[in-house]
Order: structure tokens, then sequence, then C-alpha cells
């Protein structure tokens, strides 16, 4: 055990944060009569939602130390950087909720009662910079990187996907983001044949089923090289997967999955309108049944945005109101999976022989470069009634398929940004290890230490947090699905953080497209808006499920 911070004090602490948060959950669920008048109380209710997203990863955090412990696989720096990340949740809990305690009518009691002299006391050692300079130190030695103790074949994931990142990505890379290249096609012939896009689809279609740990690690460490051009690559086809596999019919998987899995075919995914974003229940695009050339199905039309790899992708994931009444909201939608042409380039436009089209034109972007969001018209565009995921059955089910799909998808992003943190951190480490200021070199100043410290403790928050989530989906999806959208809100937060903390210490270079950092910083500040935006995951999909009664 590390000299620092024992884990039972990392506990005491825990246990105080825990019994200050549910005193506030309780007046907060009475206040939002149990959730359903949040939009009443938003600043009260995101406070609160995102106090028990902390809370939950302090909490996993520990559960991770403790396991690894048992094992007898926890290095010391792991368990100092599990402790402090536990003792930075606290402190965060804390001032996040403190200023709400007359608001929620608990009172200045609350306070006192779960952080007695003695915790604050502790508290304050526990986040003071004795001990979390130490932690700068031992991220510095160790080059920024204090790897996560697994089990031997998960291990063996993560350097398989290391070594492609580092090898065939990392050198790519910065060339792609500056010219604003597509991804090339040599990453998704070699992640095809290496088994990255199957890696939650079952082996009876054609996947290599290794559960949602892997495939966290295997999105992290492609993140860690790029995010645009490696590390969100497997996040649309996971989405479609997941919904095929949630709704779709037996010819649907047999004839879409293998093909998934093995990146003979990419995918894009269809869901947000020009003026509808997180909202999609009130999507518009439509769809209505046809008969062209003696061939039943559907024409789409209407437009859509943010659809990520659109151009090069062979298929997009369309969601469309398939019931004309409005007023039907979230029933009254239809998922389809839409043929298309793959094209290279920032524009296209294909043409069917029955006088369908779709066009589509890159959004120009500070950062994610790589993959290129496309903004997508669709004019009387023809898609044949078995692409209809789901068959007849599916028909105004597309809105609770691509739900799950999006669940899986947040639940990537919390790797994604994981990866993206690590790389700014360990980017970080390198510059000012090499740089000297004022007689010396950065990484010998104390506050370069502290800054590094607070870094390296989030970073291990935010791993604890999604790792466990990637093993509550294996178990049950469905009710997982809330803490991956806590692991997303955590993870894309800390990736903005640490991403900007590296950056301040490259000084003026940090701000140089010549320094890695710069692409970190731009490409950090997408997580919390994809998949969706930070606000909305806090009171829509958070907040309703820790305030429901």
């Amino acid at each position: 055990m590390s000299d620092g911070l024992r884990i039972e004090e990392a506990r005491q602490l825990q246990a105080a944060a825990a019994d200050l948060f549910e005193r506030a959950r309780k007046s907060a669920v009475e206040i939002t009569e149990g959730g359903r008048r949040i939009d009443d109380h938003q600043v009260l209710a995101e406070r609160v939602a995102y106090a028990a997203t902390e809370a939950r990863a302090l909490d996993e955090t520990l559960v991770h130390l403790e396991r690894a412990q048992a094992e007898g696989r926890a290095s010391s720096d792991f368990e100092l950087a599990c402790t402090l990340a536990a003792a930075e949740l606290a402190k965060r809990i804390h001032d996040r909720l403190a200023p709400l305690v007359d608001e929620l009518g608990i009172g200045e009691a609350a306070l006192e009662e779960a952080f007695p002299a003695p915790v604050r006391s502790l508290l304050r050692r526990a986040t003071g910079e004795a001990l979390v300079r130490d932690l700068g130190r031992r991220a510095i030695e160790a080059g920024g990187r204090i790897d996560w103790p697994l089990d031997e074949m998960h291990e063996q994931v993560r350097d398989q996907v290391r070594e492609f990142g580092v090898n065939e990505v990392l050198p790519h890379a910065e060339r792609i983001h500056r010219n604003d290249e597509i991804v090339p096609e040599a990453f998704i012939s070699s992640m095809g044949k290496l088994g990255f896009f199957g890696l939650s689809v079952p082996e009876a279609y054609g996947g290599v089923e290794m559960g949602n740990l892997a495939m966290i690690l295997t999105t992290e460490e492609l993140s860690r090289a790029s995010l645009a051009a490696a590390g969100s690559l497997i996040t649309r086809p996971e989405i479609l997967a997941k919904a095929l596999l949630g709704g779709g019919t037996e010819e649907q998987k047999a004839a879409w999955l293998p093909r998934i899995a093995s990146g003979e075919i990419m995918v894009g995914v269809a869901v947000t309108e020009p003026d509808i974003g997180s909202d999609v229940a009130s999507v518009k695009c439509r769809a209505e049944r046809a008969d062209v050339d003696g061939q039943k199905g559907w024409v789409i039309n209407g437009p859509k945005s943010w659809c990520t790899f659109a151009g090069r992708a062979d298929i997009l994931a369309l969601l469309a109101r398939t019931d004309p009444d409005a007023s039907k909201g979230a029933k009254g939608l239809s998922l389809f999976i839409v043929p298309k042409e793959s094209f290279d380039g920032h524009e296209f436009e294909t043409t069917q022989p029955g006088g369908g089209r779709l066009s589509g034109k890159a959004d120009a972007t500070p950062g994610y470069r790589g993959m290129h969001s496309f903004t997508l018209q669709l004019d009387n565009y023809f898609v044949p009634e078995e692409n209809l995921v789901g068959g007849a059955a599916g028909e105004g089910r597309g809105f609770y398929l691509q739900m799950a799909g999006f669940a899986a998808g947040r639940l990537q992003t919390g790797g994604r940004a994981s990866g993206l943190a690590q790389a700014a951190l360990e980017e970080t480490v390198t510059y000012i290890r090499d740089r000297e200021q004022f007689g010396q070199v950065l990484s010998a100043f104390q506050l370069t230490q502290f800054t590094l410290g607070k870094m390296m403790a989030l970073l291990t928050a935010a791993r604890a947090i999604t790792y466990s989530a990637a093993v509550a989906f294996d178990e049950d999806e469905r009710s997982a699905a809330p803490l991956a959208a806590q692991a997303k809100l955590l993870a894309c937060d800390v990736a903005v953080e640490v991403s900007q903390s590296g950056q301040l210490m490259h000084g003026g270079w940090g701000y140089a497209e010549e320094y890695p950092i710069s692409r970190y910083v731009v490409d950090a500040q997408v997580l919390p808006i994809f998949e969706g935006v930070k606000p909305i995951l806090e009171l829509k999909v958070i907040g309703r499920s820790v305030l429901a009664r």
C-alpha cells in the first residue's frame, strides 16, 4: 500500500460524500416529484445528477482498487492514483452540493453531519499538495502511463490494439487532422482483419464476441492514437449492430452483422436533423410506403445532419417518421438500413434509377477530422421493405432500437474520452521533461507536478466508471444504460479538462499545430456534445434515473 492515503481513509471520504449526496438526492426527489418536474428545477437537478455521477465513479474506483489488491495486481502507483481519485471526487461532491443546501432544504447541518471536522481534515490532506504532487512525480517517471491492472485476456487485447495504434495510426494522425483528410482505407482493412468491428457481435454472426470491456479497451487505445482517424471507427457499426441484435429479424442479422463485423461495410448513423438535436422523438424526416419498379418498400424525404462518416459509409442507420401523425412522437418512428454508394471527399450525390436522390456535404469543424460529419438531403430515396429494421414488427419501434444503440455509443464514448485524455497526459509529460525554463526542466516545478497529479487522478476516475459500465453492459444492457450515460458524462469532461491543462503546460507551443496537444484540445471539445449533449444527458437520462421514486 502507498504511504500516501490508505484505502480505509479513502472509504471514509467515500462514506461522507455518499451521505451528503443521499441527503441531497432525497430532497431533490421530493422537490421534483420523483423527477416529473425536473424542467421546473433544471439547475438543481443538473447539479444533483452530476454529483450522482461523481459518487458512482468514486465508489467504482475503490471497488476496482480493492479487487486489484485482492488479486495481487495493484501497484503502489495504481493504489495512489485510485485513492487520490476518490479524494478528488469526494471534494467535488462536497463543493458541488454545498451551495444547494438551502435550496434543497437540508441546511448547514447536513454538511456538518456528513463532513465533520475530522473528515474535513482528512479531505484537506488527501487533496493537498504533498500527496497530489507525489502522484504527479510518479506519473512523470512513468511517462504519463499508469496501466490499469487487467486479467491476461484483456491485457492481450490492450497490448495488441496499442501496438496497432502506435505503429499504424499515430504516424498519420497529425497529417489527417491538419489536411482534413478522410480515414485511410488501410486503417479500415487492417481493423477488419483484426476483428475490431466485431467485438460485441456474436460468433454466430461473424463476430468475436469478447464483451464490452474488450470493446472499450480497443476504443480507448485507438482513440489514444487518433480520436477521429481510428477511435470512432467502431462506434457507428456498434450502434447499428446493437439495434439489429435488439430488434432485427433473423434474416437481417444474418445479412448485415457478418459484413459489419468484418469491416466489409461501413456504417453511418442518420438521426439528428438541422432543427432537431437531442429531442429525437421530434424527428421529421419521413418515410412513406411505395412501390418502385415493382419492388415494395419506402421512399424517404427530408434532411439529416451531423451524420459522421456518411460519405464513406456503405449504409446508413436512418431514423424516419413512418406515421404521419406527429402527435405520436417516438411511437411513429422507424429505423431503416439505407444502402448508398461509398464516396471519398467532402461532398457527394447519388441518384437512383427511379429518380431518388441522396446528397451530402461535410460540415467544416475545428477538430474531429478524418471521419467528417455530413448534412444530408434525401429526396424520394427508395429503400426496400426488407431494410426496415425488425420488419413489419419494427414499424414504430425505431426510437427504442436507436436508443439502445445510443446507449452503446455512450459507453464507447467513455472509452474514447479516456483514450484521448491518456494521449494528452503522455504528450504533456514528454514536453515537460524536455523543456527548460528559469534554469530547470518544467517537470521539476511544484505546480507542474501538482497539476499532473490531478490530471492522473481524474483520468483514473474516468476509467473506473467506464470499465464498470462495460462490465455491467455485459450483464444487462438496459439496466446499465444510465451508468453508461454517467461514464460518458464524466469521462468527456475529464478529457476536456486534462487536454486543456496539458495545453497550458505547453505554453505558447500548446496553441501551435506543430504539437499534438493542440489536436487533443480541439478533438476533446466534441466529446461532451455527441452521443447525447451534456445538459440533456444530465437532465433527461441521468437526472430522471437518479430522481425517480
